[in-house]
């Protein structure tokens, strides 16, 4: 017997007799751990070649049937180094190409337009202070009622006459509501539509407006609701109101301060008492406003850089219908739209709405998810931007609902609404109200009943597909299909193309 077996038997000996010393003074452990290392390292320079790798069943880690599924961090790595370097590229091609395109002092902002721009900036938020006086005198005329309605002794609910008389108070108001909320909408949008020339300075302007218009609606819904529960506390329908309100209960939220914190809060929806931080933090409000200034920088680098030359080229390929070719600079514009997207997308959502609601003590900073993982499109709608989101449920869909809407009636609705602003948003600054911007909206309804199938699909494909058509729908033909649309149309009428065809019509353009 050579020596390598007799020291196995050995081995397997020793550790018997110690097995059976252990099970005679009753214990139940095994060899100490350091008696096991011992085994190990002993084994391990006794015998290199035995060890056992293939000892179970097991799939391979990308395979369906995987146990648990694998981190794909590195992959994220590396598509983020990829997007990079590729775009990196391409900007050097282009300023090869094109020479350096970047230039502080070339502008076409006129003095107008920055006069017109700070004007309405100080005039639109007034119509949150008209709100604020009907709200001032509705809630003076609620103290009364109330006060004569505990005089008689109140009643568990509200007589016909009660009903009758709120039902008509309240259309009073919200006719007053009604009419100042339009013509915030109206008037600054004629403003901007026919005074401010450059796109920039009217989309920023036109922005504020649409943020006022929405502020305005909800303090005044928000307040009806309120005021009907003030009104009427017997029928238990304070009960049904937010704890939270209780720290500021109708009346006595309509108060100036109160309304001022609403307007610089980061959200549409109002609410009498918000959720706040304990204190501010002004290193944290000066990295976001960092952040938000070098996204800036570089949202414009790439804008002026990259971006605008592929829209320049694009033009005539658009005069002429060349679809390969449009084709061609859709999916060239589409790398880069996408990354000022996501750059704006950081530096409004995380950092300067963060900056503002660290000044402001805003202590709810949920205003978006993670909509890159979305399922399909009605996710992403739902993720990406909270303060819209929470907006158009709290005060469109759910009072539809409320009112025997179906829910795909209600959603219709919705992006009705939301298509409307839109198409504002982006037609107005731009002088071109065609459509477009509308019709991209609605054209998310089927496209979002498509893509439910794939939400609702067990496992990972669905979500997986789902995502794929939400990235692809996102990236091609969102985005830059509609850059591509509203630049010709914005050259159609103000750039280049009029002037080329002033120049080849020139009996037809002067008529």
């Amino acid at each position: 017997m050579d020596s390598a077996t007799t020291t196995s038997l050995e081995t397997s000996t020793e550790t018997a007799s110690l097995r059976r010393v252990d099970a005679a003074n009753g214990s139940s452990a095994t060899v100490s751990n350091q008696d096991a290392e011992k085994d190990k390292t002993f084994a391990f320079k006794k015998y290199r070649h035995v060890a056992a790798v293939h000892s179970e069943s097991r799939p391979s880690t990308l395979s369906h049937d995987a146990r648990a599924p694998p981190s794909f961090l590195g992959f994220r790595n590396l598509m983020v180094i990829v997007l990079v370097v590729g775009n990196l590229r391409l900007v050097i091609e282009n300023m090869q190409k094109y020479g350096n395109l970047i230039c502080i002092t070339c502008h076409d902002f006129r003095r107008m337009d920055i006069i017109l721009g700070f004007l309405l900036y100080i005039l639109v938020p007034c119509h949150l202070f008209i709100a604020y006086s009907f709200e001032w005198y509705a809630a003076k005329q609620a103290r009364i009622s109330r006060a004569q309605s505990i005089s008689k002794g109140g009643s568990t609910s509200p007589t016909e006459d009660q009903q009758a008389k709120f039902e008509s108070k309240w259309r009073s108001i919200r006719t007053a509501h009604l009419l100042n909320a339009t013509l915030a909408l109206a008037i600054h949008s004629w403003v901007v539509y026919f005074y401010i020339h450059h796109p920039l300075i009217g989309t920023i302007t036109e922005l504020h407006v649409i943020i006022v218009y929405m502020k305005v609606v909800s303090y005044a819904l928000t307040n009806r609701d309120l005021r009907h529960a003030y009104l009427h506390p017997v029928k238990g329908e304070l009960d049904l109101l937010p704890e939270l309100y209780a720290q500021c209960p109708y009346p006595q939220n309509i108060t100036m301060a109160n309304l001022t914190y609403f307007w610089w809060a980061p959200t549409l929806v109002y609410q009498p008492v918000y959720p706040r931080s304990d204190k501010i933090r002004w290193v944290f409000v000066l990295k976001r406003l960092g952040e938000v200034v070098c996204l800036s920088v570089f949202i414009w680098f790439c804008s002026a850089q990259y971006a605008a030359p592929v829209l320049w080229n694009s033009l005539d390929k658009i005069e002429h219908l060349d679809l390969v070719s449009i084709i061609e600079r859709l999916l060239k514009l589409s790398t880069i739209s996408l990354i000022i997207w996501l750059a704006g997308f950081f530096a409004l959502f995380q950092s300067a709405l963060n900056a503002l609601a660290e000044i402001m003590r805003f202590g709810d900073r949920f205003f978006y998810d993670d909509w890159w993982n979305s399922a399909g499109l009605g996710d992403y709608w739902r993720l990406w931007n909270k303060p819209v989101y929470q907006f158009m449920k709290r005060h469109v869909f759910r009072p539809l609902i409320g009112r025997g809407w179906s829910m795909k009636l209600a959603s219709v609705a919705v992006f009705f609404v939301s298509a409307v602003l839109h198409e504002l948003l982006v037609g107005i600054p731009t002088k071109n109200i065609i459509g477009v911007a509308f019709m991209g909206m609605m054209v998310q309804i089927p496209l979002i009943w498509s893509t439910r199938t794939f939400e609702k699909m067990k496992g990972p494909n669905g979500r997986l597909i789902g995502n794929c058509i939400f990235w692809v729908s996102f990236t091609v033909l969102g985005q830059p299909f509609a850059a591509l649309v509203y630049f010709y149309a914005w050259q159609a009428k103000h750039g280049s193309v009029a002037k080329k065809m002033a120049a080849l019509n020139p009996h037809h353009m002067s008529h």
